[in-house]
């Protein structure tokens, strides 16, 4: 096993090609997600004036930085930290994201917290950086969401004295097997973190097999998965029930939803979505794609095969009655959207490997379908087709088949929603285990910033 300062020697080492690598994707998603160069100041651990007075205008006694990476994360955050403001009335929160997509959604949860959370963007890992965010937030603890630990910013972090904390960890097998290779780099890293809540029982090995000591892991379950706190306000449903009957869509039609979906899968569903118009003559499809920036290609891939799609981020088109199409545009409302559709379908499952999660639809009581490649939801996926909450499909052929079993028995459909709520049951309590937790994680912590750190208040 490497040293702790060889082992981060290497990684910055090799840090600056793989910035450079990665820098023109980057920008073009950053460009395509409505990201601003301003941002970019935050990445290196410079806020403006009105961002580190409301930092400092936080709560002091007990201040959590929690990061997540992008919308997925920023969701499992947003419960997480529901429940620490309720549990705990003098805490402060910066919440940091790493996607514009998760900081859109990281503002909205802050301006309802207003005075207790923060929202910024997180910064590069680079040597230095981390210490000097450190240094402005002053949190007396680090919460990384799923599987966000960076190394610059964990070892910034120990050196100050401030436990960080790994919370909802996953750890797939494919995951395993890469940190595996290069255990003797990564587990001086691993070691540093002060405890590991992980999802699934299996992941306790897993952790402890890259030099996690088990002492330090602590099954809580899913977050993610947790039906408590999970309640979509029936302000939003309404809401979009509205914006669904503006389109041209109503509500007593039945829908099918296709969730997260990826490049190319959305002209096969709406390929499949045709042949069962032709036997359930009013279907709606509803497409939620997992990047919005692409609403123009998806357009365009419809149009090929005769469907002109409504967008939801232009309130002045209307789905076309011989084949209503409604693309959704928008982030942060697909666990809203599931509540109305008929059956749910999960993107990424087809054509693409990792699938997407099924948790939201499942916690709606509707049936969910997916394809062969669930491999990032390996445990959940097994978990729901053991209790009869989904179903697994071969190709679009066979969802085919299936969709149109479900959509004429009415009563088949209901069963698997119920099913599939009731399957998720296992991970009830997740949040709040996640939070006693997080609470004795923070006791018993070095002071921060007595090591010789110099205080953010004289850094301006």
């Amino acid at each position: 096993m490497a040293s702790k300062a060889l082992s981060l020697t290497l990684y910055n080492l090799l840090l600056p090609f793989g910035l450079v690598w990665m820098l023109p994707s980057a920008i073009v998603k950053m460009r395509r997600r409505n990201g601003r160069w301003r941002d970019l100041a935050q990445r290196i651990g410079f806020f403006d004036k009105a961002t580190q007075n409301a930092i400092n205008a936080l709560p002091q006694r007990e201040r959590l930085w929690v990061h997540a990476v992008s919308v997925g994360e920023v969701n499992v955050a947003k419960k997480l930290i529901a429940r620490l403001l309720k549990t705990q009335p003098d805490l402060g929160i910066v919440l940091s994201t790493t996607t514009p997509t998760g900081h859109a959604i990281a503002a909205e949860v802050a301006a309802q917290h207003t005075g207790r959370l923060v929202a910024i963007f997180s910064p590069v890992d680079l040597p230095g950086v981390g210490r000097l965010m450190l240094e402005r937030i002053q949190p007396t603890q680090l919460v990384l969401v799923e599987a966000e630990v960076w190394p610059n910013l964990t070892f910034a972090a120990e050196r100050l004295g401030i436990p960080v904390s790994l919370v909802n960890a996953r750890l797939s097998p494919r995951s395993e097997r890469r940190y595996s290779k290069f255990r003797w780099l990564a587990e001086p890293v691993f070691r540093m973190l002060k405890q590991v809540l992980v999802q699934e029982e299996a992941d306790i090995d897993r952790w402890e097999g890259l030099g996690v000591d088990r002492d330090r892991i602590h099954l809580t379950g899913s977050i993610k998965y947790d039906p408590e706190g999970a309640v979509v306000p029936a302000t939003k449903i309404d809401e979009l029930r509205t914006v669904l009957t503006q389109t041209g869509i109503s509500p007593s039609q039945p829908a099918l939803l296709a969730a997260s979906t990826h490049a190319g899968e959305e002209v096969e569903l709406a390929r499949v979505f045709q042949r069962l118009r032709e036997k359930i003559r009013d279907l709606a499809l509803l497409i939620v794609p997992r990047h919005v920036e692409r609403r123009a290609e998806i357009a365009a891939a419809l149009n090929s095969i005769g469907i002109a799609p409504a967008l939801r981020s232009d309130a002045s088109t209307r789905v076309d009655s011989s084949a209503p199409v409604f693309v959704i545009d928008t982030t942060g409302e697909l666990a809203a959207w599931q509540h109305l559709a008929t059956l749910v379908v999960v993107g990424k499952s087809f054509l693409a490997e990792g699938g997407q999660n099924p948790a939201e639809a499942a916690l709606a009581q509707k049936p969910v379908l997916f394809g062969p490649h669930m491999e990032n939801f390996t445990p959940l996926v097994d978990l729901l087709l053991k209790k009869k909450g989904a179903q697994q499909v071969a190709d679009f052929d066979e969802l085919e088949s299936a969709c149109l079993a479900l959509l004429q028995d009415a009563s088949k459909a209901a069963q698997m929603g119920q099913s599939g709520e009731r399957a998720l049951l296992v991970h009830q309590g997740a949040t709040q285990r996640s939070v006693e937790r997080l609470i004795q994680g923070s006791r018993g912590r070095c002071p921060p910033f007595q090591s010789g750190g110099q205080s953010p208040r004289s850094l301006g």
